[in-house]
């Protein structure tokens, strides 16, 4: 980067969901906590969304079959996901990394990147706002956050893995490729199980082995991506932080599987939330989108983007799905699935109704009618009853939170 040398900060809660369900109910302080799919009324189908620090040592994380996680812990208390209580929490975790600066980045619903470079004047350095923001968190939330302070994201991301939970991990600029260095290859973005086993049959085990990988021997490994990857493994990133309040001209999610996917079911349930979860985001925003953008990566990290414009804007989270469904359908070879995404792009605040007009109530406004009052597990898809072998409406893989 030319310039001055940038102060990011990444910022990601502990064990979002589970720390959440144990700071409002006090008898569950201390126990393992399993936040996700029911293990016995499901009939023991679906996943982990997120467990409790104490429930980790018995080797229950986030994406772990239900199932799995009730043989390996049968003492935990498994709870159902309560998403409207959680985003109303991310709202007023995202309202205190604001304080500090206004470029901030959320990436989900428990973790962002924050530029601070320009707010140490006011606040202290890099380090000394890590300290800032925990303590605002811990003061008005009563929950714990983990920060890596860098001079880019993807070393401040890595940083923040580090020390969890309640942690905070600097690297000073000029030492990012030796705070990568004797890290695992796998912990670098871009580099999934099968780049990883390439790389290892090689001899190249760490990111320093990966950054000292002559250019040629790169293409040949990884390909022309392999370029790239060589550099993140030198703690090289320029990407700037987008505060996405001022500069998105979208709304979207997306979801990396833990494994590549086959399963075509289990790919339309999958887009289906996310469609639900975009929807709910512009219905929020008070905003409808015109084009709906679907993002596919396979297996081979083959990474395509497919669109369609409509003639009306939508906030609908079952037209969402149809567009994206059909997107998907013309992309999709049979190959195994890493990523989906579904984004809405050429945002349209709705027309005023006249005065008199009477209010019409669609079944996604009576849905987000009731999941404010009653939680997001009051209301349930009936196609997703179904087809989701019964498993929580709301605890899915593409909204749960990485292992904070």
């Amino acid at each position: 980067m030319v310039g001055k040398t940038r102060t990011i900060l990444h910022l990601d809660m502990d064990a979002f969901y589970a720390a959440i369900e144990q700071r409002d109910r006090p008898e569950l302080r201390g126990r393992p906590v399993v936040v996700g799919a029911d293990p016995q009324g499901g009939r023991g189908r679906g996943v982990v969304s997120t467990a409790s620090y104490e429930a980790r040592p018995f080797g229950v994380g986030s994406a772990l079959p239900i199932s799995r996680a009730f043989r390996l812990c049968p003492q935990a208390v498994f709870l159902p996901v309560d998403m409207a209580k959680y985003e109303a929490v991310s709202r007023q975790i995202m309202k205190i990394l604001r304080s500090v600066s206004d470029c901030v980045e959320p990436l989900s619903i428990d973790e962002a990147f924050i530029d601070v470079t320009g707010s140490q004047r006011l606040f202290g350095d890099g380090e000394a706002i890590g300290h800032r923001l925990k303590q605002q968190i811990c003061d008005q939330t009563s929950l714990t956050a983990s920060v890596g302070v860098a001079s880019n994201k993807l070393v401040a991301k890595i940083a923040s893995e580090m020390n969890k939970p309640d942690g905070l991990t600097l690297v000073r600029p000029g030492e990012e490729a030796r705070f990568l260095a004797p890290l695992p290859v796998r912990r670098l973005w871009g580099i999934g199980p099968k780049a990883e086993e390439r790389l290892l049959r090689v001899g190249i085990q760490t990111l320093g082995d990966l950054a000292r990988l002559p250019e040629d021997s790169a293409i040949g490994r990884l390909g022309t991506h392999g370029l790239e990857l060589r550099l993140l493994a030198r703690g090289v990133d320029d990407r700037p932080v987008l505060d996405r309040r001022a500069t998105a001209k979208s709304i979207g999610h997306e979801h990396t599987f833990d494994h590549d996917v086959a399963d075509i079911e289990r790919l339309r349930r999958a887009l289906l939330d996310l469609a639900d979860s975009v929807g709910r985001r512009l219905r929020r925003a008070g905003v409808r989108g015109r084009t709906i953008t679907l993002k596919y990566r396979d297996e081979t990290f083959r990474t395509l983007t497919r669109a369609r414009t409509l003639k009306q804007p939508t906030d609908s989270g079952d037209e969402l799905f149809r567009v994206a469904w059909h997107l998907f359908e013309s992309v999709h070879e049979g190959a195994r699935v890493r990523l989906i995404g579904v984004s809405a792009s050429g945002l349209d605040t709705p027309p005023q109704k006249a005065l008199f007009e009477p209010e019409t109530s669609t079944l996604d406004d009576l849905r987000d009618r009731v999941a404010k009052r009653f939680g997001g597990s009051a209301l349930i898809r009936a196609s997703l009853l179904e087809r989701r072998e019964r498993r929580h409406p709301e605890s899915r893989p593409e909204e749960s939170e990485e292992e904070g």
